[in-house]
């Protein structure tokens, strides 16, 4: 098990459910109770302001589980957005913690491997968060401030097939999601690359050309995004002069 660094916002109230679908990306009414989702919350541009866990804990009580330096514009936009919704929207304080295997908690495909996410667990932690990174790195699984800012759309990211429901109602952001989904492409894609070393930042070079940029690295993988237009199995060219191959998408 490893620690795993949350913010918590609590969205509570008769009309939470109606209020969450109408304001995030996923289908937040096809929950039961104890069931949980991933979903964005976006501008109406469909830049990503926060990656969300959706946790149905109550009929009428949801908590958001985001990354720590999120909590607070989630709490902002929420709320200014609230208008005559009869909800409250409140941070919450508390631990979280992924266990590989079991049945217990909230489920978490973040890392390759079935894990849970367990909030407020007593336990000690086995797992480095050097460990941790290097799974998160392998599974091919963005992170905001890394692979994931308000210049990223959802779809390079591969968000799209995760965190975005194509069959619910509107909410901000919608018209440019389904835009590109339906009728378009990206020109980039997140990628995992088996790399000597590499650093954030690095430019990926073949045939003379930049065609990507390095967002997450340790030892021997890195996460990058990088031209669509380039097969697996390419090998790159770093600027410290090492190699980088573009592994097959999972």
């Amino acid at each position: 098990m490893a620690l795993r660094p949350r913010a918590f916002v609590r969205v509570a109230g008769a009309d939470a459910e109606d209020y969450l679908q109408r304001m995030l990306s996923n289908d937040i009414e096809a929950l039961g109770v104890g069931q949980a989702c991933d979903a964005l919350l976006l501008t109406p541009k469909a830049r990503v302001i926060a990656t969300l866990r959706v946790w149905r804990r109550g009929a009428d009580d949801f908590l958001l589980l985001t990354e720590p330096a999120l909590g607070d514009a989630v709490v902002v936009k929420l709320r200014r957005m609230r208008f005559a919704a009869k909800c409250e929207v409140e941070p919450e304080q508390h631990t979280s913690v992924i266990v590989f295997g079991g049945d217990e908690g909230i489920p978490n495909e973040d890392y390759g491997a079935p894990a849970r996410e367990l909030i407020d667990a007593d336990v000690d932690p086995t797992v480095a968060a050097e460990e941790l990174e290097r799974m998160r790195i392998e599974a091919g699984t963005p992170r905001y401030g890394h692979e994931l800012d308000d210049r990223v759309l959802p779809a390079e990211a591969g968000l799209d097939e995760t965190h975005i429901s194509f069959t619910k109602g509107c909410y901000p952001g919608q018209e440019p999601i389904a835009r590109l989904h339906y009728r378009g492409h990206v020109n980039r894609q997140l990628r995992v690359l088996e790399v000597e070393a590499a650093s954030p930042g690095d430019e990926l070079v073949h045939d003379g050309k930049v065609v990507g940029r390095v967002t997450s690295a340790v030892p021997g993988r890195a996460l990058a995004y990088v031209r669509t237009e380039v097969p697996a199995g390419t090998e790159l060219s770093l600027p410290s002069g090492g190699s980088a191959r573009l592994l097959e998408t999972k």
